[in-house]
């Protein structure tokens, strides 16, 4: 036996099987680095249309987690498949650098600013904190493969970017958007300082439930209202019940409510402490019984709300009156539809209150300790102080119930600590005043929203949005660098001209020129009139306005509106809103035209992802174990616009699909050796049917991946790839034509115009996958053979492949041509199946058997203009086409209609070239070895193939 090894076209490439990804990826990272790869995509793609995705701050502080690495993922994926689609696409990334975290995070360090340290050294410790932060997760979003101009990236704590979020404060100022108001708003006491709406999260919380009783200052007073006379007036003292979740606000109740139109009833109730009368809703009236465990009760009188109000009732532990009000904010959820009102303590209250002329007592300080002038209470925190004032209420004979409840409530979504409503003088934006939410709730209707279901979301939330508070009482933050007037608090007529002012010098030297800014230098003689402004901005309005302070300003950007925001569904309620809220109070109109969110992560059963249950799984620790491709490939394999999985099984399926990916790609790249493009590619015109086929099938292809990336379709990008790989290439062309590439000559017609259509699938597969499989891509690009003008150094500074041709109409055997045959090898492919299953084919495989196909007329005559390429197709030794009508018992039925199949083990002897079994095998003089066809290729003049 020879070996006819060093007559084959065998395949042989430098690009390896294994992936191995976590070593391999660092080395592209540092050529990348090297060539300036970003800096050559922007030169490259310079002039062409601007594609803008404005990047969503991530918070200075932490390591990346695995909701960041997707959101970068996601917007990694849209940026370099729009550069692939002809935009010119850059991608600044930035940071959001002030505010609470980092403050807390230095005070542990250094200490409280004013206290053990000055504020400027505070300062300037949290500006070294966030950049120590920043340049950490930095380094992640690198290593994840993401591009962008991490060497210039935004800061909100840049001093131009703090001087543009000042400027952009004036503007919304100047436009009648800004006032100072007095009223509850959200208030950290961990922090010090008010919140916003997007800065509240939810979390269970048990909290103390209590009902306690009012007494009715003038008893004839009630029974007058209810309309009764002494005789039917029962007898006890009469008192209001309220129920409460906040046992802490009682000493700030100074009313209560009740609902106009409901029915409220007069009890006679019998307690274990004796005989009294409570006046409730109707509707609430057996679940109090139930908490109190009254002993009976009876109804005594029945009126309408409306019919109490102005009632005087006693205070149940302080000397104080509190008038009963009619407030449309008291419903029959739970409790005793009466409600304990505090003005310090909730908008509602407030709102109230403010109708009918009671005003707010300011009980406790920042830190949340109740002020000297609060009795009984005075010295102690509002955390602590629900027990006390419940033993309080024991003593008092007013605590008619007491249990402890979990619920959900009102958490500071940095701190993680429990909310409470607090009235302050803050600055607002103001929602309805010059028609901001109306005008905003417009422009929504003008903006793709990804998924749609997004629309209605932010609709609903913009909607329901109160006046945005946007006074912070921090440190570490822009301020509000207004002056006021020292008496009324008004702003100074010159507001613009010295915020201008105040800007420049911010421009030079940050925040801390507003801090160290002497009024007179800019104020003159009006300066004893007015004072600076100590507040500073939330962090939500710096990041809000970076449409303005970075996206219109930066000259590679430099365009308003941007064409997408892209971020976690969490953000239609955050940064989606205040870019939307400042940028119509500054330009009147979005700030973007497309937005996309994306959902979170969790676990395979569903569950949230955190490491105190297990199932954690981090970026970083993907990238070492497995590689960054293969998070980059979950991320566009999963559906973004829900919850989206992720556990280790879930990555192992993943790494399969690379897998099979990457396969392909080594198959096409071995058998392009010694290939060269300029010199050995044949056109279109010239190449065999099955290769003009299978180029024309990668042109429709790209198309749909081109549209399924325009319109931001990743989990069909991926599947369009994956199952090309899978079906037409491995489970059809390429299995097809390797008996062409390794046995016919090798310049022969057959071996390039294969190989002449697996250069065009390569030069395409590679810009397909480059936007997910980045890495991956670049290693692909490297091996591809030089075209007559070289290669470009980086995929990346590539389009889509415009070397595909369709397949002309006059071919002989067309396309649907082909989509045919693909049917039927498939149905081949399950009777070798059945065939190897039941012992019938030999272990050889398909190249063992012979198979006879007994078709109908019509699929009879297609098959047969195949002629003997037939069994290159099914890739058996031999197949033959024979009538419907004579088909055996042997036959089996396929899922094409017209065709059974039969497949016997051959007699003949194998060719130890090519492997097909043939008859005249062992009779060729002096090659008694090989078949007639590889004698030819060998010695002779070389096989013709016609079609396959």
């Amino acid at each position: 036996m020879s070996d006819y090894k060093s007559t084959l076209n065998l395949p042989e490439t430098e690009f390896p099987m294994r992936g191995n990804l976590p070593a391999r990826e660092p080395d592209l990272l540092a050529h990348w680095q090297s060539i300036g790869l970003y800096e050559k995509i922007r030169a490259t793609f310079k002039g062409r249309k601007k594609f803008i995705l404005h990047d969503g701050p991530p918070y200075a502080n932490g390591n990346i987690h695995l909701g960041h690495a997707v959101n970068k993922i996601l917007k990694d994926i849209i940026v370099k498949s729009k550069s692939q689609l002809g935009y010119d696409a850059p991608y600044v990334p930035g940071w959001d650098c002030h505010g609470l975290p980092i403050e807390h995070k230095v005070e542990t360090m250094i200490g409280k600013a004013g206290d053990k340290v000055e504020y400027s050294e505070f300062r300037a410790k949290c500006r070294e904190y966030a950049m120590a932060q920043v340049d950490g997760q930095r380094k992640d979003f690198i290593r994840l493969g993401i591009f962008g101009d991490w060497q210039k990236p935004y800061l909100t704590m840049d001093f131009q970017t703090e001087a543009d979020i000042i400027r952009a404060l004036g503007k919304i100022a100047e436009n009648g958007h800004l006032h100072k108001g007095y009223k509850p708003v959200y208030w950290s006491v961990v922090g010090g300082s008010a919140l916003a709406e997007a800065e509240v999260e939810y979390h269970e919380k048990t909290s103390n439930a209590v009902d306690v009783s009012y007494p009715v200052a003038e008893p004839e007073d009630v029974l007058s209202r209810f309309g009764l006379k002494a005789a039917d007036a029962g007898h006890g003292t009469i008192c209001l019940v309220i129920w409460t979740t906040t046992p802490w606000t009682l000493p700030s109740s100074l009313a209560l409510s009740v609902g106009a139109e409901l029915d409220y009833v007069l009890l006679q109730v019998e307690t274990e402490q004796g005989a009294e009368r409570w006046v409730v809703c109707s509707e609430l009236a057996e679940s109090l019984a139930k908490r109190a465990k009254l002993v009976a009760h009876k109804e005594l009188g029945r009126i309408a709300g409306q019919q109490l109000e102005g009632l005087v009732c006693l205070h149940p532990f302080y000397d104080r009156q509190v008038k009963v009000l009619v407030g449309d904010h008291v419903t029959t959820d739970a409790g005793t539809g009466v409600v304990h009102t505090a003005p310090d303590h909730g908008l509602e209250d407030f709102a109230v209150c403010q109708k009918y002329g009671v005003e707010t007592i300011n009980p406790m300080d920042d830190r949340g300790v109740f002020r000297d002038h609060m009795p009984l209470f005075a010295g102690q925190h509002v955390y602590k102080v629900d027990e006390p004032v419940i033993a309080l209420l024991r003593e008092q004979g007013r605590l008619l119930s007491h249990e402890k409840i979990r619920h959900s409530y009102a958490h500071c979504w940095r701190t993680k600590t429990p909310l409470i409503y607090r009235a302050t003088p803050q600055w607002f934006i103001s929602m309805d005043k010059n028609h901001l939410k109306a005008d905003a709730l417009a422009a929504i209707k003008h903006v793709r929203w990804v998924p749609s279901w997004g629309q209605n979301r932010i609709e609903a939330m913009v909607g329901q949005s109160p006046d945005w508070c946007i006074s912070r009482q921090r440190t570490w933050g822009v301020p509000i660098a207004f002056f006021v007037h020292r008496e009324t608090q008004a702003l100074h007529p010159e507001t613009p001209r010295l915020i201008e002012a105040v800007a420049k010098q911010v421009e030079q030297r940050g925040i801390d020129a507003w801090w160290e800014l002497d009024p007179a230098t800019l104020l003159g003689a009006d300066a004893q009139h007015y004072e600076k402004v100590t507040d500073t901005l939330d962090v939500w309005f710096d990041s809000g306005v970076t449409h303005t302070a970075v996206l219109a300003k930066r000259p590679e950007l430099g365009q308003y509106p941007a064409d997408m925001y892209l971020e976690g569904s969490d953000q239609h309620r955050g940064w989606f809103q205040s870019s939307l809220k400042t940028a119509i109070a500054i330009h009147g109109k979005a700030p973007y035209r497309q937005v996309l969110t994306h959902g979170f992560t969790v676990d395979e059963k569903g569950h949230k992802m955190s490491k105190s249950m297990g199932n954690g799984i981090e970026p970083q620790e993907i990238t070492n174990e497995m590689g960054a491709d293969i998070l980059r490939l979950w991320v566009s394999a999963t559906d973004y616009s829900a919850e989206m999985a992720m556990s280790k099984q879930i990555l192992v399926r993943t790494a399969d699909s690379y897998r099979r990916i990457r396969n392909t790609a080594r198959f096409i790249l071995a058998n392009l050796n010694g290939f060269q493009p300029a010199r050995d590619a044949l056109p279109a015109s010239e190449m065999l049917a099955l290769d003009q086929w299978i180029v024309d099938k990668t042109l429709k292809l790209q198309n749909e991946i081109a549209n399924a990336y325009d319109n931001y379709q990743f989990v069909q990008v991926y599947q369009k790839v994956h199952n090309f790989c899978a079906l037409e290439l491995g489970g059809f062309y390429l299995d097809i034509i390797k008996d062409r590439q390794y046995t016919t000559q090798k310049e022969s017609k057959a071996r390039r115009s294969a190989q002449s259509a697996l250069y065009h699938i390569a030069e395409a597969l590679v810009r397909w996958i480059a936007p997910v499989l980045s890495f991956t891509a670049e290693e692909i690009w490297k091996e591809l053979p030089a075209t007559a003008n070289g290669r470009s150094e980086s995929v990346f500074l590539e389009t889509f492949y415009e070397g595909l041709t369709p397949v002309s109409d006059g071919v002989e055997l067309g396309v649907q041509y082909w989509d045919r045959i693909l049917e039927v090898k498939a149905a081949v492919n399950k009777a070798l199946e059945e065939a190897r299953n039941s012992g019938i084919a030999k272990k050889g495989g398909s190249l063992s058997t012979e198979a006879t196909l007994y078709c109908s007329d019509a699929v009879g005559r297609e098959l047969a203009r195949l002629g003997d390429e037939l069994r290159f197709v099914l890739i058996t030794s031999r197949a033959e086409v024979k009538p419907l009508a004579e088909r055996n018992a042997a036959a089996r039925a396929t899922d094409v209609e017209g065709l059974f199949v039969e497949i016997r083990p051959t007699e003949s002897a194998k060719c130890e070239r090519c492997w097909h079994h043939m008859p005249e095998v062992g009779s060729l003089t002096g090659h008694e070895d090989l078949c007639q066809r590889c004698v030819d290729n060998i010695e002779g003049e070389g096989e013709i193939r016609h079609f396959a």
